[in-house]
């Protein structure tokens, strides 16, 4: 169970703020697959295998950036699912029982919910 729970008002409120730090993650990922294989050696650092070499710039760049977005999704306890469909689920209570409130970044306005273990393809719209 999360700690913090969004009502319907609550979760619009911060749309945009989500749809910001979605699209920071994006675009870090999209510069990690494009720096390619100079990506994938920067990351072999971390399995410990050759100590602690920088990983250059535009790939700390990214990792941080990454890692700072995501940070912040998770602080607030929104879910991101997808990140290629912007899928985001936003902790909510429903008579007492803690469902999704189930966005698509590209959506205008939060229309869906689902139950815990239902998934995207468990969303039903919201009254």
């Amino acid at each position: 169970m999360h700690e913090r729970h969004y009502t319907l008002a609550q979760a619009t409120a911060v749309r945009d703020w989500v749809a910001v730090r979605v699209g920071r993650i994006r675009d870090a990922r999209t510069t990690l697959v494009n720096l390619g294989a100079r990506a994938g050696e920067a990351l072999s650092v971390l399995d410990g295998e050759r100590g602690g070499t920088y990983p250059g710039r535009e790939v700390a760049r990214a990792l941080v950036d990454l890692s700072l977005a995501l940070g912040e999704l998770e602080a607030v306890d929104i879910v991101l699912r997808d990140i290629d469909r912007g899928l985001i689920d936003f902790p909510a209570l429903r008579d007492g029982e803690e469902v999704y409130l189930c966005w698509l970044v590209d959506e205008e306005e939060i229309g869906f919910w689902h139950y815990r273990d239902a998934g995207f393809a468990g969303r039903q719209p919201l009254p």
